[in-house]
């Protein structure tokens, strides 16, 4: 049985407590064999494990590894099918994935005393293949306030070159001190940078604190954002003005 670099990366998920966080908010069941603390792990070695496959293959990933070693006593690799994943999926979903990245984030800061009061925000958009059918854009879908929103897969300006595939926006925050995600925050595949930064720094800093510094490129420089953003810190390239002429210059 093979753990290769996987031990590492289990080692660094136990040391943050993320099977224990989980399984406080997706309360184990007593017939079921594996928590959704373990598949989240699992799901973590399995994307670090330099291979890329459908859910329904995922657990012959594990086959030859030492399941049990890396995951608990018991755990073996027909326990990871692709209905349990997709089951811990629709309960982190449900749970609401922005909450339950913010609760690892801090246990993180925390647990290895990450600095943040610079943090650096950026996003990027991520090309998924498929149809995925559902409502146009014009449509609308009337939800309860207490239900959780969906995104839409759409075309977008795409970093990754690929404009006839649908995709979705994230828009991540991170630590100066060691690169460090903070914040995550996924949108719809037509967002753009100059609506969402202002908005994440505000969430951000309602749930950790407002003070520091927060380090973005020219998109957020505009009115609307700066006056959302009021007194907050922030740091940006600004494009479209012109330098003042130095005093030397006029002199001559």
């Amino acid at each position: 049985m093979e753990i290769d670099h996987l031990g590492l990366v289990a080692g660094v998920i136990d040391e943050l407590g993320l099977v224990e966080l989980t399984d406080e908010i997706i309360e184990p069941h007593s017939l079921e064999q594996v928590s959704g603390g373990q598949v989240l792990k699992a799901m973590i070695l399995n994307a670090l494990g330099f291979v890329s496959a459908p859910l329904y293959l995922f657990s012959e990933f594990f086959e030859s590894k030492a399941v049990s070693h890396l995951l608990g006593e018991g755990v073996e690799a027909k326990h990871l099918n692709d209905d349990r994943l997709g089951r811990v999926l629709d309960e982190l979903y449900a749970a609401g994935t922005t909450a339950f990245f913010l609760k690892a984030a801090m246990q993180a800061v925390r647990r290895f005393k990450v600095r943040i009061e610079q943090r650096h925000l950026d996003a990027t958009s991520m090309s998924v293949t498929g149809e995925y059918e559902g409502k146009e854009e014009s449509e609308t879908e009337e939800t309860s306030s207490s239900e959780p929103k969906g995104i839409r897969l759409g075309r977008g300006y795409s970093r990754d070159h690929r404009p006839d595939l649908k995709q979705c926006v994230m828009t991540l925050m991170c630590s100066a001190d060691g690169g460090v995600p903070l914040w995550l925050k996924v949108a719809s595949g037509n967002a753009q940078d100059n609506q969402e930064f202002a908005q994440v720094m505000k969430e951000f800093g309602e749930q950790w604190t407002s003070e520091g510094l927060c380090v973005m490129d020219a998109a957020f420089y505009t009115e609307p954002n700066l006056r959302e953003v009021g007194r907050m810190g922030w740091l940006s390239k600004i494009l479209g003005l012109k330098p003042r002429p130095s005093r030397t210059a006029l002199m001559d």
